[in-house]
């Protein structure tokens, strides 16, 4: 490992396990998941001037982008928020490609937004097979995509909407027991897993956390420097949000997938982890945080990814211990009831999207 850049010298051993274990096509499928790590893949490909990790993206998008701007086996009747995610690489690529398949495309997406269901609030719906929930995974897979389609094609009264949809599961996800934010509340207050009072979720998601603390870094990316109270608000709220991550950061400097309980079945989580490391990062370096608070944080949970998640595995480099999938629901689905058993047995695995994507980020900026 090359000491002076421990991080960006891990970020390309992970990459290429990954395009080992995964030859060509990454998948199949069009995969919110996929779509972060792969912009991880882009940026690694900036930093290290090595253009295999570019192609390794640009193979996926070539399979699902077709030369008449359609996506591949796209579903626009699931109303589903994630699918959006893919296409935030989408604004890059025309960019420099020039090829207006990725246009027609980024617009068909745009069309999703337009039909997307509502709460009673305004806020989207995650998913047509979840009607009235807000889920904070959806606020990371749909409003930097939305922000970034506003200003592309300068659409002045979505960032309203934008600003709303935050604020609105601010007020109805936040816990005052931990002060920080659950999974999802369901409006309506009739899903199984809702309190029957509030609406929300019963458990404080680690990995929900770090989408949401992501979605605003990097909603904010593409909100215009003249919507001065916006920006003043996003800003806000994700200094709300750090002081109150900060505080279950544990001692080894990571997270744990319930951040706020110490059952013995807990445990140290790595995908939650890095999205956290990568947002104090992030909100560090665009003036967001105050350094002074959080760059010690910051560095405390680099150090935690590396000692306590990195681990080699004869040629292959992982970072391990990322649960694997967690929800709420649906009706049919009533193992995903959101208790602390429930979370606590869901599989976890090595080198999981929703870890290495952020962790990939994060290395380029710290050390890139």
């Amino acid at each position: 490992m090359n000491m002076n850049r421990p991080l960006l010298d891990t970020a390309t051993r992970i990459a290429d396990t990954i395009m080992q274990d995964n030859p060509g096509l990454i998948v199949t499928k069009w995969q919110y998941d996929v779509g972060l790590l792969l912009t991880g893949f882009w940026q690694l490909s900036e930093a290290t001037g090595d253009s295999k990790y570019y192609d390794y993206l640009k193979t996926y998008y070539d399979y699902f982008i077709l030369p008449d701007g359609t996506i591949r086996d796209y579903k626009f009747q699931e109303k589903n928020v994630d699918h959006l995610n893919c296409g935030k690489n989408l604004f890059p690529l025309y960019e420099k490609t020039g090829e207006e398949r990725f246009l027609t495309a980024i617009c068909h997406l745009g069309e999703q937004l337009e039909i997307q269901p509502r709460t009673q609030s305004g806020s989207f719906w995650h998913k047509q097979i979840y009607p009235d929930q807000i889920w904070l995974d959806g606020l990371y897979m749909a409003q930097p995509f939305y922000a970034a389609y506003a200003g592309y094609f300068q659409k002045e009264d979505c960032y309203e909407d934008i600003l709303h949809q935050f604020c609105t599961a601010r007020e109805k996800t936040y816990d005052p027991r931990s002060g920080l934010y659950t999974h999802a509340c369901d409006e309506s207050r009739t899903a199984f897993w809702a309190d029957p009072l509030t609406g929300r979720s019963l458990n404080i998601w680690g990995r929900a956390v770090g989408w949401y603390s992501m979605a605003l870094a990097d909603t904010l990316d593409h909100i215009p420097a003249n919507r001065t109270s916006m920006r003043a608000e996003l800003i806000s709220h994700l200094q709300e949000l750090m002081a109150a991550v900060v505080r279950y950061q544990d001692p080894q400097g990571v997270w744990y997938q319930v951040p706020d309980s110490r059952r013995s079945d807990n445990y140290q989580e790595s995908t939650c982890t890095c999205q956290f490391a990568y947002t104090l990062e992030k909100g560090i370096r665009m003036g967001y945080l105050d350094p002074d608070t959080f760059l010690p944080h910051l560095q405390k949970a680099v150090d935690g990814i590396l000692q306590v998640f990195l681990r080699q595995d004869g040629e292959r480099t992982c970072i391990g211990r990322g649960c694997a999938v967690a929800g709420l629901g649906p009706q049919d689905n009533p193992r995903r009831n959101g208790t602390l058993d429930y979370y606590f047995s869901e599989p976890i695995r090595d080198n999981d999207y929703k870890g290495v994507g952020p962790f990939l980020l994060l290395a380029v900026a710290y050390e890139g």
